[in-house]
């Protein structure tokens, strides 16, 4: 459910996203070759975190949590809602949003990057769809 400035919200609803990864580097020299085997876990293990739950963004200022145990009860933008506590995900993040959930996975996989990426990795792009051609990125510079 993307929260707008407003304070009004969609539907609840579901979407298959994709995640794309890209890295900008000043070289492609054998001996500069990044291993993609630490991102692509670390890439599948949020997925399967994600997989089949409610995403709900933890530092929206349009959410209350009135309740966190067996169910988790919230308001969203003035609208109820009661869900199994172990079908919902709560995201540092502030609106589930293509744009938003782009920097949440780029800052994880930044961290992830660091001990693998030598001098020559600029930049860490991240790609969020939630459907075939609608998404956003995040760039963040590594140096």
């Amino acid at each position: 459910m993307t929260v707008f400035a407003d304070g009004t919200k969609e539907r609840l609803h579901g979407h298959n996203y994709t995640i794309a990864i890209a890295l900008e580097v000043d070289t492609v020299a054998l001996s500069a070759m990044v291993p993609f085997a630490p991102l692509k876990q670390a890439l599948a293990e949020l997925c399967a975190a994600w997989k089949e739950h409610v995403l709900i963004a933890a530092h929206n200022p349009h959410l209350a949590i009135v309740r966190d145990d067996a169910e988790l009860e919230l308001t969203l933008c003035g609208e109820r809602y009661v869900l199994p506590r172990g079908d919902v995900l709560l995201l540092p993040i502030d609106n589930i949003s293509v744009e938003a959930l782009a920097m949440h996975v780029a800052e994880i996989l930044r961290g992830k990057l660091a001990p693998i990426a030598g001098p020559h990795v600029k930049a860490l792009e991240v790609t969020v769809e939630e459907s075939p051609g609608q998404g956003a990125s995040c760039e963040l510079a590594l140096r």
